[in-house]
């Protein structure tokens, strides 16, 4: 009768078998990976790929170390990851960009104070636009996955928030809605007025509305999970 064997009974060659590759060769698993893939991709998602014991996470602190200076960056989009073209050269790529739709002004202001003000109502929003939203409006935005659906608020009626997507992120090159341009830079580029209508009710085109403005402390408690 043949004896029972342990884990401890085993080769030692077979006891290698499940070990992760070599760092290098990790790193160069997640840069195929991101090069190959469209979509941003979450360490998790590199993770799953990725043979039995490798730490994605490691690997990309060494590739986006790697790339740094250079013509294409590694970058964090929300929780994801990509590789993206590095800032300074996008004036390359406007030749290769096709424009396929161009937003309303409605469109602009709406989508514009949903990533200043998240999670913000549909009437919050009409109260800042000092207009109402067409149902049009936030169906455009939504079938451009560019804002979702967020939490609704503990507020009488419990109406649903907006909030901006990764998708929306990625597009404009931002890790996180923090990332928006303050009241300076819009100026600067022409997105806003200069000098606003005295007593104006406060407005995204009129410029109002600064990246560095912060909900509440207790604002969480106005939403539930």
């Amino acid at each position: 009768m043949a004896e029972d064997t342990t884990p401890d009974d085993l080769p030692e060659e077979e006891g290698t078998l499940f070990e992760a590759p070599p760092m290098g060769e990790q790193e160069r698993m997640v840069e195929a990976i991101l090069f190959a893939t469209a979509e941003p991709v979450t360490v998790k998602e590199l993770n799953d790929r990725m043979p039995h014991g490798c730490d994605a996470a490691e690997a990309l602190v060494h590739l986006r170390k790697r790339y740094e200076g250079r013509g294409v960056q590694v970058v964090k989009v929300g929780d994801s990851w990509a590789m993206r073209t590095a800032p300074d050269l996008g004036f390359l790529m406007q030749k290769e960009t096709t424009e396929t739709r161009k937003l309303s002004r409605a469109a602009i202001e709406t989508l514009a104070i949903i990533a200043y003000h998240q999670p913000v109502t549909r009437a919050e929003i009409e109260e800042i636009r000092g207009v109402s939203v067409s149902r049009g409006t936030v169906d455009q935005l939504l079938e451009m996955e560019w804002i979702r659906f967020g939490r609704r608020k503990m507020t009488p009626g419990r109406p649903v928030t907006f909030v901006v997507t990764q998708d929306f992120l990625d597009h404009f090159g931002l890790e996180s809605a923090r990332d928006l341009p303050g009241l300076k830079e819009l100026r600067a580029a022409g997105l806003l007025d200069n000098r606003p209508p005295p007593g104006a009710l406060p407005q995204m085109g009129e410029g109002d509305v600064d990246a560095d403005e912060s909900p509440d402390e207790g604002q969480s408690e106005l939403f539930e999970d």
